[in-house]
């Protein structure tokens, strides 16, 4: 595989064709951000976990049904993804309320829901990322109506995996955004990336019933070093991708 022309640079990788049209390469960045880009640090090691970590989950995610646009992982910060055209929607599941949906409710970090609660936004920092909802995707024409039904299946499946995935863990998944896009051949599957990044994840291994932040909120708060609590997350979840057996795509 041959790596050509940058098409795109965001806040966290960095897209490249590729001499197969159907397939992108995929360099993940050292940049950690918050708040649509308002704080910023370049943070080293932190591509190559996240590329490492949405790896091995895409992977634990495909032998549980749920496909994906990866590939494979092709090196520490590299992988190859399918090319896609990509929703501009973030794709939000909660299970427990935290972050803006605790501020906005005036509920408690750390309540549990009593049933998941999936979220759109439009994938806009100019915008900041407003909330929409299924009429408004419809009507805007950002997908259509079976279109975000398959979407909204798909993210709920995509729950359910992650919970068990994560629990398998002794993590807490507490929400996640996921973005999705169709392929040529008009397949809508999961994209983008499932790394502490994106995830809301709290430790459970302590048994103490007290928050341990294993994900970016370490940054977004100030809390701490992310980079140790990432190395954790790679390193439970290569061992139940060791116990499960599950085939690795590198």
């Amino acid at each position: 595989m041959q790596k050509l022309d940058k098409l795109y640079e965001g806040k966290a990788k960095k897209l490249y064709a590729t001499d197969d049209p159907d397939v992108l390469w995929v360099e993940y960045m050292n940049q950690a951000t918050a708040g649509n880009g308002a704080k910023k640090a370049q943070i080293e090691g932190k591509g190559e976990l996240n590329n490492q970590i949405t790896s091995v989950i895409f992977d634990l995610l495909k032998a549980r049904g749920i496909d994906s646009h990866f590939v494979k992982r092709i090196s520490d910060t590299e992988q190859l993804v399918r090319k896609m055209d990509m929703y501009p929607l973030e794709i939000i599941m909660r299970n427990t309320a935290a972050g803006s949906f605790a501020k906005r409710y005036g509920v408690e970090e750390g309540t549990a829901l009593n049933k998941p609660i999936l979220e759109f936004c439009v994938k806009s920092d100019e915008l900041g990322d407003p909330f929409i909802n299924d009429d408004g995707i419809v009507a805007l024409g950002i997908a259509s109506e079976e279109e975000l039904d398959e979407i909204s299946r798909q993210a709920r499946a995509v729950n359910d995996a992650l919970k068990d995935i994560f629990s398998k863990i002794d993590v807490q998944l507490v929400d996640f955004k996921i973005e999705e896009g169709k392929t040529g051949d008009g397949r809508i599957l999961l994209a983008d990336e499932i790394t502490p990044d994106t995830c809301r994840l709290w430790d459970l291994k302590d048994g103490s019933g007290q928050i341990e932040h294993l994900d970016k909120d370490l940054f977004r708060r100030d809390l701490g070093n992310i980079i140790p609590a990432y190395e954790e997350i790679y390193g439970r979840l290569v061992k139940l991708a060791e116990t499960e057996g599950v085939e690795r795509a590198e």
